[in-house]
Parts: structure tokens; sequence; C-alpha cells
């Protein structure tokens, strides 16, 4: 295969605080020989598990870059054994623009894995990160939220896996990032996604949904800056004691998980994030947008559980994912 254009600015196997960039040549109207400029942070003290932490898969997301931002800027290399490597916006260019998927080929990095050396930049990037960061990695956190058009309760997930060992020992990392809710999830579209390209290469992985709305909250935060610590001192990378509280576990068994809208309109939320809902409830009423005098839609649960994502925006289209219910294990 192709080499990949992208070069780091600092180095990965020396000791010691290493901040600067991984530098992609991106020629463009303003930029004839212009790079795009991803910030990295390299971390290591002598030889020991790697851990690979990535904020900003989707542009439109801010839990994770801050606290990768925080953590590049405060963890001691004394502290640590092994490596830590800090990627706070994957999707550079859609971070900058406070948008899913990128303004520069409109890619989705979340689906857009293995990438291609050749390809369009966020291919580029999504190739680099699969045959460069995520082979130097034992354990790999991604961090994400709903972005602008969703919002979740706060949780940390895994996924089903067909080795039960590597599915084991993602829950574990999980259970230790120990965020308010602790989810095993199901994906409705996993081609192309980047939590898939590192499972099939064996790595313990752990995702988060931490919020939405295209913003971010003190708590949110908070949740995870804590748990990232957590992990790493669960990995056996950094030194100290696990601040641990209660986390309900969640699942989300099969499709029914999942409600969409089948019309465009106005919508009015008939339940709350982290409210329990019956069989048959109503979640949500979608109002015509074009007309008085036309009763609204009702979209009903499919299943008891607990509401644990919801449509943000106060427009809906058709198509959109309008609720997700989980339940308790």
């Amino acid at each position: 295969m192709k080499p990949n254009p992208i070069s780091p600015t600092i180095p990965f196997d020396q000791d010691g605080a290493h901040h600067g960039f991984l530098r992609l040549p991106y020629s463009r109207d303003d930029s004839a020989w212009g790079s795009v400029m991803m910030p990295i942070t390299v971390i290591r003290n002598g030889d020991g598990p790697t851990a690979l932490l990535t904020g900003a898969n989707h542009g439109d997301e801010y839990e994770g870059p801050v606290a990768l931002m925080d953590l590049a800027a405060t963890l001691d290399p004394a502290e640590v054994t092994g490596r830590v490597i800090i990627v706070p916006a994957l999707n550079y260019p859609a971070f900058r623009a406070g948008t899913r998927t990128s303004p520069i080929d409109k890619g989705n990095m979340n689906r857009s894995f293995p990438g291609a050396p050749d390809g369009s930049v966020t291919q580029k990037i999504a190739d680099y990160v699969q045959r460069t960061l995520v082979p130097l990695a034992d354990i790999v956190l991604d961090y994400h939220s709903g972005g602008k058009t969703l919002d979740f309760l706060p949780f940390a997930a895994v996924h089903v896996l067909e080795d039960k060992a590597q599915e084991a020992a993602s829950v574990a990392a999980m259970q230790a990032f120990n965020a308010p809710w602790s989810m095993m999830m199901l994906e409705i579209d996993a081609v192309g996604m980047f939590d898939t390209a590192v499972e099939e290469q064996g790595k313990v992985f752990v995702t988060t949904e931490l919020g939405g709305g295209g913003t971010a909250t003190a708590r949110t935060i908070g949740i995870a800056k804590k748990g990232v610590r957590n992990l790493l001192i669960h990995a056996g990378i950094l030194k100290g004691t696990l601040e641990t509280g209660p986390t309900v576990n969640l699942d989300m068994p099969d499709g029914d998980c999942f409600h969409f809208a089948e019309d465009d309109g106005l919508i009015e939320p008939m339940a709350d994030l982290g409210d329990a809902v019956a069989r048959g409830q109503p979640l949500a009423r979608i109002w015509a947008p074009d007309r008085t005098g036309v009763p609204p839609v009702t979209i009903s649960a499919k299943r008891a559980g607990l509401l644990t994502a919801r449509h943000f925006p106060g427009l809906v289209k058709a198509g959109d994912c309008v609720a997700v219910i989980a339940v308790e294990v």
C-alpha cells in the first residue's frame, strides 16, 4: 500500500512530554503549499502499555477535546508508565468548523475507516490512524456526544464482540471509566467506524456519549476528565487510585431501541432523558409545520426502558432519529 502523507512533528518513542502536530499536506486556494496541522501530544515514560485517546471524531462534540486538552497540559510524565498518545480533534477540519463532517470533503470520520493514503483529506487521516496510531495502542478511548442534533444521558459504552476475552477487557475498562451510565451499545451503521477498525485489530476499546446539543456542560466535562484518568489508572499507565461512584448498567438489545421520524415537522417531546417509559407510551409528537388544525403524528415507544437519547433541535425531518430507549441490566 502507498505510504501515508501525514508526518508527525514529535517523536513517539522518546521519554517526556512532547506537543506538536500531525502535518497533512493540503494544497488549496489560500495556501498553495499548505497543510492541515492536527494537534497531538505524546507523553512517555519507559516501557509499558500505550493508550490512544481521541476526541472530535465528529467536529461538533466537545467534551473530548476539552478533557484531552486539559490532560495534555497537566499529565506529568513522572506519573506515567508507558505511553499516552493524545489527539484532541481527530477530524480537525470539522472541529475548527464546528460541524459533524469535514468542510473540506464532507467526510464523516466515523464512517471513513480504513481510509486511503491517496484519498480525500478525511480518508488520509483515517488511513494514518488505522495503520500508524492504532497499531501502537493497547487501549483506545474515543470520546463522543450527541453533537448538534442529539442529546444523550452521559454514558460510556462498549460493543458486543465475537472475542469474549476482548469484550470482557473492554467492559472492565468501561466500568473503570465510571460514567453515570454504562452501555452495551448497538450500532445501526457500524461500517467504516473507528470503533470497528480498532476492535478488528484486537484492541481494548471504550467510547462515550456524554451529552449533546452542540455544546458541553461543567458536569459532562467533569465526567470526561475523571473518566480518562480512571481509564489510564485501570490500564496500569497512570499512578493513582480510581475515583468511582455508582453507575447504571444499560443494554440496547435490538433495533426496537431506535425510533425514527417518518414526517417533517415541529417536534413536541413527551418524555425527558432518564425517564422510565412503558411500551406504547408516547415519546414525541410531530406537528405539521405548514398549517394549523392538523392532528400531530405520535411516535410511541416500541419497548419499555429508559429514554437514553433524544432528537435535540426543535424541528425534525423524516428519517431523523427521534429517541433511543435502553434497558437496565
